[in-house]
């Protein structure tokens, strides 16, 4: 197993970061097996979608009606809203295993791995890439 720690900058601002082609630049030199991207935070996810195209605009827009940034919840730390930030994994899990044959990520045509970070506390977080080798 290879495993690493990365840096992510969000600029404190709700972001969706594309990892793909850093992630693909960690398996390239692997064969087959399985990669893994883990979000070691409370308050941001990993989703597989589509970027470029609204995808990314959409899923934080559907966030906010989601998971309102306003005073309901009980977490009340940080800033206004925050608590919502950390009912986020629950919907946009902390991580997302990906086969990996020959190097290359098994993803669909238009499938990306994106960081999903609506903490404005935090705009430098961590990703974990593993590399588990078939």
């Amino acid at each position: 197993m290879r495993s690493e720690l990365r840096a992510v900058r969000t600029g404190g601002v709700p972001s969706i970061v594309d990892l793909t082609d850093e992630c693909a630049d960690f398996v390239r030199a692997e064969g087959d097996g399985l990669f893994q991207v883990f979000a070691p935070h409370a308050t941001a996810g990993i989703a597989v979608i589509e970027t470029g195209a609204g995808s990314d605009d959409d899923l934080l827009a559907q966030l906010d009606v989601l998971l309102p940034r306003d005073d309901r919840w009980r977490h009340r730390h940080g800033a206004a809203g925050h608590g919502r930030d950390h009912v986020l994994p629950a919907f946009v899990p902390p991580h997302a295993s990906v086969p990996v044959l020959g190097g290359r990520l098994a993803l669909g045509t238009w499938q990306r791995i994106c960081f999903v970070d609506t903490n404005i506390d935090n705009p430098s977080r961590h990703v974990r890439f593993t590399f588990l080798r078939g």
